[in-house]
């Protein structure tokens, strides 16, 4: 083992990070150095990542599937939109569980200008057909499929990237830039994590699809913090009955709630908020006036800010701190400069844009 990779790791915390974790993070490692990105990225997959206790190992085991995934994309120039893409999309998501990680994200600025020097877009699909017929990743794809079938019946997790791609949504958001006249278009994309928040992300996608959210404002800016929308009446509320009634599940008789008993406009849902993603710039969250009282408005973090009061922590009391704990199910994949222009827009003293700011349509992309 090189001093490099044991520097890397240093054994931190070895009491608290289990034996097999830490054999599993320099083997890999190794592995990718020495030109073997593929046996890296199965070694994290089959091994690491069962073995993972919390957060924090989850961020370091992603992190070094994005190294071994940017490897690899350096080897297989052929393929290395997709593996570049599938290792920047671990780099955010360990990320998600470990903002404060500042290798992992000087490691994914570097993959990104790597990206921007060969002109790969950061979007995370995977192209398994190509005008009705298999691609060449596609075949792969589906033999490694169908031989993890015959040896093991273990679900492997998406952060891996299975064919299962997250859902991706464009915002389609027309505003003012301060000091302009004119008004832009801007054209948002953010990845929903339906295995983080699948409440969240069903009901975010039910409501554009009925498009609830076209030509509603965002009308709570705040400069350094968040953009907030998705207001269409009311204050907004749930596509669907989700067994909440204004973040109630009973009556004051003591009787559950139903969508007959509740009117529509209170119609909440259940907090996803113990999902382990943070508030980090481009974080998609669900905005509320208490515990679970989620419904149809969101809120984006800009690029300049990390509202790390609003995430969960073990112990922390939700139910008495109704302000925080909220759900984040999303991530700006791109346009992220523009969401961050929106939270510097001229505002009135009640966090009001002076010139509207205004989602025009959302897109739900195939």
């Amino acid at each position: 083992m090189s001093v490099g990779i044991f520097n890397e790791f240093a054994f931190r915390r070895s009491m608290s990070i289990p034996e097999a974790l830490q054999i599993a993070w320099v083997e890999a490692t190794a592995l990718t150095e020495s030109g073997e990105p593929e046996k890296a990225l199965e070694l994290l997959r089959s091994v690491a990542w069962d073995v993972c206790e919390d957060g924090a190992q989850k961020a370091r085991t992603l992190r070094f599937a994005a190294d071994a995934g940017t490897a690899l994309g350096e080897q297989d120039t052929a393929n290395q939109k997709r593996h570049w893409q599938r290792a920047h999309k671990n780099y955010r998501k360990a990320l998600n569980f470990d903002p404060k990680d500042k290798e992992t994200r000087r490691r994914m600025n570097k993959l990104s200008s790597m990206m921007d020097e060969q002109a790969v877009s950061l979007g995370v699909g995977l192209q398994i057909f190509d005008e009705g017929n298999p691609t060449p990743l596609g075949l792969v794809t589906f033999l490694v499929a169908f031989m993890l079938v015959l040896v093991s019946f273990k679900v492997i997790p998406d952060f891996f990237d299975t064919p299962e791609d997250n859902p991706v949504v464009t915002l389609e958001i027309s505003y003012m830039p301060t000091g302009s006249n004119e008004r832009v278009i801007a054209f948002v994309e953010i990845e929903l994590y339906p295995n983080e928040a699948p409440l969240h992300v069903e009901n975010f996608l039910l409501l554009a699809e009925e498009f609830r959210y076209d030509f509603t404002e965002f009308h709570r800016i705040i400069d350094d913090f968040m953009i907030q929308g998705g207001d269409f009446g009311s204050g907004g509320h749930t596509a669907k009955w989700y067994g909440w009634c204004n973040g109630d599940e009973f009556d004051h008789s003591g009787n559950r709630h139903s969508s007959d008993s509740c009117n529509q406009v209170d119609w909440s849902l259940e907090g996803e908020h113990t999902n382990g993603l943070k508030h980090i710039p481009g974080a998609l969250a669900a905005a509320h006036a208490g515990l679970n009282t989620d419904g149809s408005q969101f809120y984006i973090v800009p690029g300049d800010s990390t509202p790390s009061h609003l995430d969960w922590e073990s112990g922390k009391d939700c139910a008495a701190q109704g302000n925080s704990c909220h759900t984040v199910y999303g991530q700006v994949i791109s346009g992220l400069d523009h969401v961050t222009a929106i939270s510097e827009v001229q505002t009135s003293g009640g966090d009001s844009p002076l010139n509207e700011v205004r989602l025009m349509h959302v897109t739900v992309n195939d």
